[in-house]
């Protein structure tokens, strides 16, 4: 992947988490964000061992004493784990943290003889799916509808399917659309800056929402605000939230995310792993997005649909491209991606239904494909220059500003997710099946469609009323 929009994105995020002190990792490429000075293991004597054999690690190179050691139990975060300090997060640069890296090396023995993994970095899970987004939001015509356009399906309050949203709130003017009049959840609490431009992720989850209900009009959506930081949540932290989440709003019939992480490798994160062995109890289906960094690694939690215990827990989803017939060009992939559904330019609510809102580009598009596609991808049209970009002297020139009033084009894993949601959920309704995972499994073997992702032939939900668009080989210049 080319590195220059997850630097930025590196940026954005740091800023928006002041007191976190964040690094790239693994140590020697940019693929995921972590917290610097600090590692995670499970609660009791995991975390027990893991501090011993750090402490032996670093006495007298690290000065390590109690007071380094910061514990969440049980009693306060329920994601069952504890965080651990082996060294001082000033230390350092953003490229990688020496400190983490000796602390994971030297519990590779233990690991080795426990047989699964003790210790992990502190991952930032990200709503932008690994930190880069596919592309940024573009003013749509409020005229030309939505893509997919609304089912033509009555909603029924005594059978509507229960979808809940975890993601980033809902936009104050959400409601102006008729399409969404059965969501509800949190609404954003700053969705412009001081000059009143919008947030850059603001109106990701009402994009979201109004994917879902397009697609599956008998659905009863609630969004919540659980990632509120640039999208951007800590590990430790995410696992906690989603127990509030279901806590609070009850186990839906499917969880709809579009936020994770990669860790550099294949076994799960333990900071969500309690919240996935309660999900795995429950009936409920967590659809998750594969991630937008055009690579086969796997991402989490949607890569818990690869593992034996989850293969009917989780659906992952990647992204096709305008035309549905190949995969997009950012689209994770790899056999732990089960389905792909429509992910580019898509068309959905944001915002400025009542009044034009202003948004300031903060990524500069490429002259040529970031990831060596050869068709007019998001990569490169529309074409902007953006503010981070020209912060880091990649461009030259201002930054562009457009106005949204109402709907938006954008594009990422983050909404074929919700598309293939719908799916699950207009299965749900048109068979009267109450059993989301059921609906899963039927849906899929039912499933005639498919698409070309990498040399693959590989599942393709794509909904009735979704409309395909010619593919040009080449960005057009403006």
């Amino acid at each position: 992947m080319a590195p220059q929009r997850f630097h930025e994105q590196f940026d954005q995020i740091q800023r928006a988490m002041p007191g976190v002190p964040l690094a790239m990792g693994p140590d020697d490429s940019a693929e995921f964000l972590y917290e610097k000075g600090v590692v995670l293991a499970r609660d009791g004597e995991e975390a027990r061992l893991v501090e011993d054999a750090v402490r032996s690690h670093f006495a007298g190179t690290a000065g390590l004493s109690a007071d380094h050691v910061r514990r969440s139990g049980p009693d306060t975060n329920r994601s069952g784990v504890t965080r651990i300090r082996v060294g001082d997060p000033g230390e350092g640069d953003r490229s990688g943290d020496p400190a983490v890296g000796h602390a994971l090396r030297a519990l590779r023995q233990h690991e080795g003889r426990a047989g699964r993994r003790l210790v992990s970095r502190n991952h930032v899970v990200s709503v932008a799916v690994n930190a880069c987004p596919g592309d940024e939001p573009v003013p749509a015509p409020l005229g030309a509808g939505t893509n997919p356009a609304p089912a033509d399906t009555p909603y029924d309050a005594d059978g509507a399917v229960g979808v809940l949203v975890i993601d980033t709130g809902l936009m104050h003017d959400y409601r102006s659309l008729p399409l969404l009049a059965h969501v509800d959840g949190d609404t954003q609490t700053t969705e412009c800056d001081d000059r009143g431009v919008l947030g850059q992720y603001v109106g990701h989850g009402t994009f979201i929402a109004g994917l879902v209900a397009a697609v599956a009009p008998s659905t009863d959506i609630t969004v919540l605000g659980t990632l509120d930081d640039a999208g951007a949540v800590l590990e430790s932290e995410f696992g906690h939230r989603l127990f509030e989440a279901v806590d609070t709003h009850g186990w839906p019939d499917l969880i709809s995310l579009s936020a994770g992480t990669s860790n550099g490798r294949t076994d799960q994160l333990l900071g969500v792993h309690a919240f996935m062995e309660a999900l795995r109890t429950r009936d409920t289906l967590l659809v998750a997005a594969a991630g937008n960094n055009s690579s086969a690694t796997p991402f989490w939690p949607a890569a818990y649909a690869d593992q034996p215990d989850f293969a009917d827990v989780v659906l992952s989803v990647g992204a096709l491209r305008g035309d549905g017939e190949h995969g997009a060009c950012f689209s994770n992939h790899g056999h732990w991606v089960k389905a792909y559904a429509p992910g580019e330019r898509l068309t959905s609510a944001l915002t400025g239904f009542a009044a034009p809102v202003p948004y300031v580009y903060q990524h500069s598009t490429y002259d040529a494909c970031r990831y060596g596609f050869g068709y007019a991808c998001t990569c490169q049209f529309p074409r902007h220059t953006g503010v981070l970009s020209e912060e880091r002297g990649a461009r030259s020139g201002k930054a562009d500003q457009v106005m949204f009033e109402g709907l938006a084009h954008w594009s990422g894993t983050s909404f074929a997710t919700p598309v293939a949601a719908g799916m699950v959920a207009a299965h749900m309704t048109a068979h009267q099946e109450r059993d989301p995972r059921a609906a899963r499994r039927q849906l899929l073997a039912a499933n005639t469609e498919y698409a070309e992702v990498r040399g693959a032939h590989v599942p393709a939900l794509r909904p009735p009323t979704w409309r395909p668009a010619p593919v040009a080989r080449h960005a057009p210049r403006t």
